[in-house]
């Protein structure tokens, strides 16, 4: 059977990657919701086989069983947070992330020290409020993953994971509020995101968008952020929350690569699809319309130059860097002719395929391990 190739038209929604006016054409239709409902088309499976047929997820398990932390008594939230301080000494090792000679003719090519500074706190505002509605979202598919998948090792790891979603949930809220005064809204490319991943009906593509996509982005953001900040609250907090995320992306590598390598080439063409759409729609977000908005600047203006910004492509392909090798651990890079390969060559981050997959380094993030730099 033939395997027809969709454009990107059909997968994304825009014949170019970098179409600036398709992608900002997405928006939030409702800035002031609250409430928000997702048709969920799973079935709920019950398993009467209780044996313990997987090893690796029964001490994956156990792990989780011993590595659960109390976000309200092991984090110390009489600690100050001077959000100002913070910025600037985050942006003595980081730079703003951008370089800022490349938008001389812009509006903010004008900014000074004031403006760049509230772009620093609005924009780790931003990037906090996200990583909390992924973690909103990682909560909402896990307890998915609990009904849907019919593996009994399987239902008793996601369980653990419930509970630590919600203890992610409460931190990165309770930071938000009590810290930085506020957040922002789910941004529209990530909140799509999740929409797809909780409608399919399929128990394998809740992981692979959860687990894989969402989950291995994040704990590459985590690790990111962990490594350029010394706000100690915010470092702690990230530390215990990587040590959890670690086992959440080998949860799902251990289980999708048992299923994935008996699928067919048109079942695993989903997977890669599905995979390269999840990529392009998390790398989207990263534009932060959101703060642009709030600083009165054009996103439509600076979009151009910041998809070609050499300091933002850089802290955009790190964000891959587990999600590239995970990948190809799972067999979806070169299936079907190299498809996802190439996808993810396009989008410039398959120079990751070779770092080491979340199932060899899971160990490494458990609480009281000293972390690698990052790429080591």
């Amino acid at each position: 059977m033939s395997i027809i190739d969709k454009s990107n038209e059909e997968l994304i929604g825009r014949a170019e990657l970098n179409d600036i006016e398709a992608i900002l054409a997405i928006t939030n239709t409702d800035v002031d919701e609250v409430e928000h409902i997702v048709k969920n088309n799973a079935d709920s499976i019950f398993t009467w086989d209780y044996s313990l047929a997987r090893p690796q997820l029964r001490k994956l398990y156990e792990k989780a069983k011993t590595g659960q932390w109390n976000g309200t008594t092991d984090l110390d939230w009489s600690i100050g947070v001077d959000i100002e301080k913070t910025i600037i000494e985050d942006s003595l090792i980081l730079g703003s992330g951008m370089e800022r000679d490349r938008y001389a003719d812009t509006k903010i090519g004008k900014w000074g020290d004031k403006e760049w500074l509230e772009f620093g706190i609005e924009g780790r505002r931003w990037q906090l409020s996200q990583f909390l509605h992924g973690e909103q979202g990682a909560l909402i598919c896990t307890s998915k993953i609990v009904e849907t998948v019919p593996w009994y090792d399987a239902k008793l790891y996601a369980s653990t994971q419930v509970v630590d979603e919600a203890r992610h949930v409460e931190v990165f809220a309770r930071y938000l509020d009590e810290k930085l005064e506020g957040g922002y809204q789910v941004n529209t490319h990530l909140r799509l995101l999740l929409d797809d991943i909780i409608n399919d009906s399929r128990w394998d593509m809740t992981y692979l968008g959860m687990q894989i996509m969402v989950e291995g982005l994040a704990l590459a953001a985590f690790g990111f952020l962990h490594a350029t900040t010394n706000e100690p609250l915010l470092k702690k907090l990230l530390r215990y929350v990587m040590s959890d995320e670690a086992r959440h992306v080998a949860f799902g590598v251990l289980s999708l690569k048992e299923v994935y390598d008996g699928m067919s080439d048109a079942e695993i063409k989903d997977r890669q699809e599905f995979a390269y759409e999840a990529s392009v729609r998390m790398r989207d977000r990263f534009l932060q319309q959101e703060v642009w908005d709030r600083l009165g600047v054009s996103t439509k203006e600076l979009a151009p130059i910041m998809l070609q910004d050499p300091e933002r492509q850089l802290f955009q392909q790190m964000l891959f860097a587990k999600i590239v090798p995970n990948c190809k651990k799972l067999g979806l890079l070169d299936r079907n002719d190299k498809w996802l390969r190439h996808k993810f060559e396009e989008m410039g981050v398959i120079q990751f395929e070779d770092w080491q997959d979340t199932t060899d380094e899971v160990d490494d993030f458990e609480i009281g391990k000293e972390l690698r730099p990052i790429g080591e």
